[in-house]
């Protein structure tokens, strides 16, 4: 096997993961005297900065356990030089995901009317929109299935992680072993995916996001978040595969590798942007009302900036840096270019959400980022710990091999 297959965290690393846990837990208790405990105005910006980070964490760290059950479900091997990085940051969703919950359902129990408008029940039984969707749009309805939602990852992220280190002690006797083991892998992957298309590509971004604009709705909607978060997952999963390379870990993991996840980030930001395009010149081109509402504050109106600053960094950066195949194949470039995706991200869904709670002016600021940096030291303490516990190369799996000798 390779040389340095433990990972030991660190000073530094966990120096960094720890301080920004402390900036994004003391930016919440400042946020939350200045804002939480203010007018409505206030009280919107302090609940909308958590709803945008939480929902886009969590989402970015699940996108690692769909590359995983994706990968496993078309018998690929090139990814499992690096696999357990992907299972290690993976190992947030838990965290993230309870710390989630318990944000929306504190929007929805302390009726937070302001930030989802079908909590008003006055303001439904009034509106012809708000009271055609009380089917779905409801407390009850949000409670139990974002609880499912959430649990659900969970728990079969965490069975898909238990598989690949039940063989790292035990080896595979034969190769009918090793049959039934890609088998197993492969029934829990695609149960992992269905229940992944069931909520991230469709139910859940409507109701934890979109249903912010109750009245406005698409139906690419999903795809939309999906697309964006997956690209920022491969680009999380990039940047901490070339920090394992540079501190000598990872030998079987190399330029191949790493050229394959430039090809996913330039090839899923270019998605991003066909969704982008897509539901944006269908709402332009129709023009009805009630449709291109969503559109005047992003385009015209304050958030313009932050709408258009985020469609350079998601498509045009990754568009003209990462098409020549050397550039995908260059660890700074690569490792600039994952940075630029994931804040380029992380901006667009602050327009879904602040574009919406906050319209007049553009509230960014110190809290927000402050928030951000918590959410990111989780992320990377929980990985790092992950990452410490296992060898960093999936001992006796049958795929091993093509991974040593992937070549692009």
């Amino acid at each position: 096997m390779a040389g340095k297959e433990l990972f030991e965290i660190p000073q530094r690393f966990r120096f960094w993961s720890l301080g920004l846990i402390a900036v994004g837990i003391i930016s919440l208790i400042i946020g939350y005297i200045i804002y939480g405990r203010g007018d409505e105005h206030h009280q919107v910006r302090f609940w909308s900065a958590l709803l945008h980070n939480s929902v886009y964490f969590l989402l970015v760290v699940n996108a690692a356990m769909f590359f995983i059950c994706a990968t496993t479900l078309a018998w690929g091997g090139w990814q499992m030089s690096f696999r357990r990085v992907t299972e290690a940051i993976s190992a947030s969703v838990p965290i993230i995901g309870i710390l989630t919950l318990v944000i929306l359902l504190a929007l929805v129990f302390g009726h937070q009317h302001h930030i989802y408008h079908w909590l008003d029940n006055e303001a439904v039984a009034q509106d012809k929109i708000l009271n055609g969707k009380k089917g779905f749009l409801n407390i009850t309805f949000f409670t139990i299935w974002t609880i499912l939602t959430i649990v659900g990852w969970i728990l079969l992220g965490w069975k898909m992680r238990r598989l690949s280190k039940s063989i790292d002690k035990d080896p595979l006797p034969n190769p009918e072993a090793g049959r039934r083991y890609i088998f197993k892998n492969t029934v829990w992957a695609a149960l992992f995916i269905v229940w992944f298309a069931l909520t991230v590509m469709s139910t859940a971004p409507w109701l934890w996001l979109m249903s912010i604009d109750a009245h406005w709705y698409s139906t690419m909607y999903s795809w939309y978040s999906f697309a964006s978060t997956f690209v920022a997952g491969i680009a999380l999963i990039t940047l901490f595969v070339v920090y394992l390379k540079n501190k000598g870990y990872l030998d079987y993991t190399n330029e191949e590798h790493l050229h394959d996840l430039g090809k996913f980030m330039f090839a899923f930001s270019i998605f991003w942007t066909y969704l982008w395009f897509s539901q944006y010149m269908l709402i332009w081109y129709a023009n009805i009302p009630e449709e291109t509402t969503y559109y005047q504050d992003r385009t015209k109106g304050t958030y313009s900036g932050v709408f258009w600053l985020s469609f350079l960094l998601n498509f045009l950066a990754p568009l003209l840096i990462l098409m020549k195949r050397d550039s995908k194949r260059n660890y700074t470039t690569v490792t600039f270019m994952a940075i630029v995706i994931l804040f380029g991200h992380w901006l667009d869904f602050y327009q879904m959400v602040y574009a919406s709670t906050l319209t007049e002016h553009v509230e960014m600021g110190i809290y927000d980022f402050g928030i951000a940096a918590g959410f990111v030291g989780i992320i990377m303490f929980v990985t790092g710990k992950e990452l410490s516990k296992y060898p960093l190369v999936a001992r006796n799996h049958p795929f091993i091999k093509e991974s040593i000798i992937h070549h692009t």
